[in-house]
C-alpha cells in the first residue's frame, strides 16, 4: 500500500512523518506552494516525490490523503475527478473534523473508495503535532474498504481508533470545539478579569491543572466546584455586580453558570429553594 498526501501543511506533514516513522510507505506529497514542499522535505526526507501536481500523487499511490484546509477539500476532489479517467480500487480520505467523506463524492463516480480520518488533537505547528500524535485519538468513517484501511493507518498514527458515522461528524466536531477551542477562549476571558487587578496568568496555572486532572479522573460533572454547586447566591450576585461594565464577560459567566446550575441539580447538590434562587438570578428575574 503506497500512500500519498495532497496538502503539505501542518496536518499533512505530521501525518506523513509519523506514518513513515512507523514503517508505513508514504511515497508522495503535493502542494501548490513550492515553499510548503520544501518545508515538507525537511521533515520527510529526500526519498519521496515532491510535486505541485496533485495528479502525480494520485497516479503513484493506492491511498491518497487530502489534508488541505477544509474549504479546499471539495475543490480538490472535483479537480481530481475531472482529470482522472478511472480511480477504481483507490482510496481517498480527508482529514477534516467537521465534514463527512461524502464531500469527496465526485471521486466516487470514478470508482474510488471514500473515507475521512480526523486526529482529535490541536496542531499549532508541525513539531508539536508530531510530538502529540502518538497519544491522540483517531476518528474514522467511510465505506467498508475505507474503514478497514483507515483503521490500519490510524493504528500506526495515534493511540486508539474510533469509528463514527458520517452524519455525526458535525456533532463530533462541535464537541471538540467546546472542549478545546472555546476552552482557550474561556481562559482568555479569565485573563481579562485578571488584568483589571494587574495579576498575570501564571498563579492560576496550578488550579487549572488540578481542575483538568479532576475532570480526567472523575469526569466534568463530579469535578464541578464553586459557588453554583454550593448554592452560594450571595457570591454570584457579587460577581455579577463586579461585571457591570464587562458585557461580554457577563454573558459568558451567565451562560456557563446556567450550565453549572444544570450540573448541580443533576448531582442533587442543591435543595429546591437554592436551585430556584440561582435560576432566577441567572435569568435576570
Amino acid at each position: 500500500m503506497k500512500i500519498g498526501i495532497v496538502g503539505a501543511g501542518k496536518v499533512g506533514i505530521s501525518l506523513g512523518y509519523v506514518l513513515r516513522g512507523n514503517g508505513v510507505e508514504v511515497v508522495a506529497i503535493s502542494d501548490s506552494l513550492q515553499s510548503s514542499l520544501e518545508t515538507a522535505r525537511g521533515f520527510l526526507g529526500a526519498d519521496m516525490l515532491y510535486t505541485t501536481d496533485n495528479m502525480k500523487v494520485v497516479e503513484n499511490c493506492d491511498v491518497v490523503a487530502i489534508t488541505t484546509q477544509d474549504r479546499a477539500i471539495g475543490d480538490v476532489a472535483r479537480a481530481i475527478s475531472q482529470s482522472a479517467d478511472d480511480l477504481t480500487g483507490k482510496l481517498f480520505f480527508h482529514t477534516s473534523g467537521a465534514d463527512p467523506s461524502s464531500i469527496l463524492s465526485p471521486l466516487d463516480t470514478r470508482g474510488a473508495h471514500l473515507g475521512s480520518m480526523h486526529p482529535l488533537q490541536t496542531f499549532p505547528d508541525v513539531e508539536s503535532a508530531i510530538e502529540v500524535l502518538p497519544d491522540t485519538s483517531i476518528f474514522i468513517e467511510g465505506d467498508e474498504k475505507a474503514r478497514a484501511t483507515l483503521s490500519f493507518i490510524g493504528e500506526n498514527l495515534g493511540a486508539k481508533v474510533y469509528t463514527i458515522a458520517g452524519k455525526d461528524k458535525i456533532f463530533y466536531h462541535l464537541a471538540a470545539v467546546f472542549v478545546c477551542n472555546l476552552l482557550s477562549s474561556l481562559m482568555y476571558a479569565g485573563t481579562g478579569v485578571m488584568n483589571r487587578i494587574d495579576i498575570d496568568f501564571e498563579p492560576f496555572l496550578p488550579i487549572i491543572t488540578a481542575t483538568m486532572k479532576n475532570i480526567e479522573n472523575k469526569g466534568p460533572l463530579a469535578a464541578l466546584t464553586g459557588p453554583i454547586v454550593r448554592g452560594d447566591d450571595k457570591t454570584v450576585r457579587s460577581h455579577l455586580a463586579a461585571m457591570s461594565d464587562m458585557g461580554l464577560h457577563k454573558d459568558i459567566y451567565l451562560a456557563l453558570s446556567r450550565m453549572a446550575l444544570k450540573m448541580a441539580i443533576e448531582r442533587k447538590a442543591l435543595d429546591q429553594e437554592q436551585a430556584e434562587t440561582l435560576r432566577r438570578l441567572l435569568e435576570g428575574s
